[in-house]
């Protein structure tokens, strides 16, 4: 089946343009991309798109500014295959991306989320290991040589409590799965994790093949990094921990509730952040930093 891959659009036209490419760039000819521009103001982008002779790929504009959020619910309202890929307009994935994909929805077919081996590149394109990835790929994603890793439910959501070792950007979904839960309220910085745990609340199936196929790209000055700085990112992380320990409590998820009590790599996320917060941070930045680090 056409897999179908949606990119919400608001950033660098030049960067836009090279996911798109890579797109193109499939082994795997069978997909479809929808590019949804959230009203950035370049008209040249529209012209780009216009240009491209390729009936595979649809460029819509949206009449009104949704935001992130709202965007993607756009993308899951337009699906209408079984499986869903919503790309970063900024990102890269390799040319045997769908061979990955579809291998591993082959291997696990009730799998609602699907993530291939991941590296991490620069807004040069240049391949990078920043700590916070080293981690990710070193020590939280699962171990197992070169098979397929399957987490269903509890061990899924511990796994995921513990340390969030996935890359939003690169992850396959099912798409009933999306259309059943949605994204939560009033946590726009780490939606994508309260999405995933929800998924692993609801009993899903995580799907990791290591085999690399996907280039995230990691920007200096991101918007991320700006919320770290100010105070925001670790403030919704801990609310969002305590959710999720009510909830993994709830149903008698122990370690679950344990890992969301801990926090481990959660505070030392915050203790590796702590001298950049506070030579660049806001005031709240640096007390939002400090009580992640050492609240209980």
């Amino acid at each position: 089946m056409t897999h179908e891959i949606f990119v919400p659009f608001w950033g660098d036209p030049a960067l836009l343009y090279l996911t798109v490419e890579s797109v193109r760039a499939q082994r795997d000819p069978d997909w479809r991309l929808l590019v949804l521009d959230d009203c950035y103001p370049d008209e040249d982008v529209a012209e780009w798109f216009a240009a491209l002779a390729d009936d595979r790929v649809v460029y819509v504009r949206n009449e009104v500014n949704l935001g992130i959020t709202e965007n993607y619910r756009e993308a899951i309202r337009r699906a209408t295959g079984e499986h869903i890929t919503i790309l970063g307009c900024d990102d890269l994935l390799h040319p045997n991306y769908l061979d990955v994909i579809r291998a591993t929805i082959a291997a696990v077919p009730d799998a609602d989320v699907v993530q291939p081996g991941v590296q991490v590149i620069d807004e040069h394109g240049t391949v990078i290991r920043p700590l916070v990835d080293r981690v990710k790929t070193g020590l939280l994603a699962p171990r197992g040589g070169q098979g397929v890793a399957v987490l269903r439910a509890e061990a899924m959501a511990t796994s995921l409590i513990k340390g969030d070792w996935l890359y939003w950007p690169s992850l396959t979904f099912r798409t009933e799965t999306m259309r059943r839960i949605d994204f939560r309220e009033g946590l726009p910085i780490i939606q994508d994790l309260a999405l995933l745990m929800d998924i692993a609340f609801d009993g899903g199936c995580l799907a990791y093949n290591p085999a690399l196929a996907f280039s995230y790209r990691r920007h200096g000055a991101s918007a991320s990094q700006k919320t770290l700085l100010d105070g925001r990112r670790f403030r919704d992380e801990r609310s969002y921990f305590a959710q999720a320990r009510a909830l993994a409590s709830s149903k008698g998820w122990r370690r679950t509730a344990t890992s969301a009590r801990l926090r481990i790599m959660s505070r030392l996320h915050g203790v590796a952040e702590l001298p950049g917060v506070i030579r660049h941070g806001t005031p709240a930045g640096l007390q939002s930093t400090l009580a992640h680090i050492f609240a209980i």
